[in-house]
């Protein structure tokens, strides 16, 4: 979920699924280290057997992992977030949020006061700018694109993933749940972890130097790997260079992982659109954003249409669309059918990146809506400018077992096609 004009908070029943959390580290049957602040390797065996080592991650409506924070440590449920800065954390009990960290139970929770340089200097990615709360701490906001946000105080507190302790972590303590879009999905966790290459993100915060993960498209776990880990039996992946901008533009997200999405193939046609709808313009709008926290993707509506244009074409005959022009699935994705006898003469759909393709085949390109008889299967491309987004983002349902690496040593999104499954039973 990407944070300001970038982000969405999309809810829909998925299945759970449980996925293995592994940090590759400095050690007899490691090749690799995570750096934290004290310079100090995390160990932990690749074979997490014990319940401590073996952590929760969700393919739901969100990718979710937990954690510890606090002295004593409490666990929290976080949702993993590549579009987001600011971890944060419920710290009020509300009416429909079942778990909540409790800072006054910890002995490591330090507010951060307003007067803070970290308070001045750290929160400028936000939208919204830290103030001053009656109690003269730091008072941050943050807001979402589909307008919901929480609030709460800026802090810091020891979290402890995967046995290895971060101290002084900087979070958000939130107190205000308007980022509550559904009250079902959000009583399952306690907050946010923000993952991208943003100052008060995760990602800094640990210093890492890439993560991978893969997100199983069925009820099977998977795997998210914090550090520099070789996996092999991978083979090569496809990179593409994160796109970064020199100046501040208003319709621009900075921090997010932007890559540049250069044209779309449906079958082996590639559209006809001139290279200029996929770049951004004078004011940053048209960036094309890698986002866990969003679900499916959204296209600006000029390439949107095209692409569902070509998409009617090839399936005539092969799908039966449903006619009724108010069925709009989401909000923003207006092309479904009805129950198709079989998914294996759909044609693909490819994104073509500078120096990477990602081909979207079957269950990933049309999403069953509904049960039995009345299945409904929807288009899992949507229309960005129907949502009032001026981007385009990559959800995390395109990236079902495709093992995604985020390396921000070479600047680079790298990723290749796998089988999540069989990926977490090697690691």
């Amino acid at each position: 979920m990407a944070c300001s004009n970038s982000s969405l908070s999309l809810l829909l029943p998925a299945l759970t699924i449980p996925v293995l959390i592994v940090f590759i580290m400095e050690s007899q049957t490691c090749v690799s280290s995570i750096t934290s602040k004290t310079h100090k390797p995390l160990v932990l065996p690749l074979k997490a057997q014990t319940p401590s080592r073996k952590l929760s991650f969700q393919h739901n409506v969100t990718l979710t992992v937990s954690i510890s924070v606090g002295s004593p440590p409490q666990n929290v449920t976080m949702v993993l977030d590549t579009g987001s800065e600011l971890s944060w954390l419920y710290c009020k009990k509300l009416p429909n949020i079942n778990s909540t960290f409790n800072p006054v139970l910890s002995k490591s929770y330090t507010p951060i006061p307003c007067t803070s340089s970290i308070c001045k200097t750290q929160t400028q990615n936000l939208t919204i700018p830290a103030s001053c709360d009656p109690n003269k701490l730091c008072h941050v906001i943050v807001s979402y694109a589909d307008a919901s946000s929480v609030e709460g105080t800026l802090a810091s507190d020891t979290f402890s993933i995967g046995g290895g302790a971060q101290p002084a972590t900087l979070f958000g303590c939130m107190d205000a749940a308007g980022y509550t879009s559904n009250a079902d999905e959000d009583s399952k966790t306690t907050g946010l972890m923000g993952m991208n290459r943003g100052t008060l993100s995760m990602v800094n915060q640990m210093a890492l130097p890439k993560f991978s993960y893969c997100i199983s498209g069925n009820d099977a776990s998977g795997v998210l790997l914090l550090g520099d880990g070789a996996a092999p039996w991978l083979g090569p992946l496809q990179y593409t260079p994160l796109v970064t901008a020199t100046t501040s533009l208003p319709y621009f997200d900075r921090v997010a992982y932007t890559v540049q999405l250069e044209g779309i193939k449906v079958s082996e046609k590639l559209l006809q659109l001139p290279k200029s709808v996929f770049v951004p313009d004078h004011t940053g709008a048209g960036q094309t954003m890698v986002d866990s926290g969003t679900q499916f993707t959204f296209l600006l509506g000029s390439v949107y249409n095209a692409l569902k244009e070509e998409f009617l074409e090839q399936t005539k005959g092969v799908l039966s669309p449903i006619e009724d022009p108010y069925f709009v699935f989401q909000g923003a994705m207006d092309l479904c059918y009805h129950a198709p006898a079989s998914l294996a003469a759909v044609p693909a759909v490819t994104l073509v990146f500078d120096g990477a393709e990602m081909r979207v085949s079957g269950e990933r390109l049309l999403y069953r809506v509904g049960k039995g008889n009345d299945s409904v299967y929807c288009f899992t491309f949507g229309n960005s400018d129907l949502l009032g987004i001026e981007s385009y983002v990559i959800g995390h349902h395109h990236q079902q077992n495709v093992w995604m690496e985020f390396d921000l040593v070479n600047s680079r999104v790298g990723f290749t096609e796998t089988t999540c499954q069989l990926a977490t039973q090697r690691l």
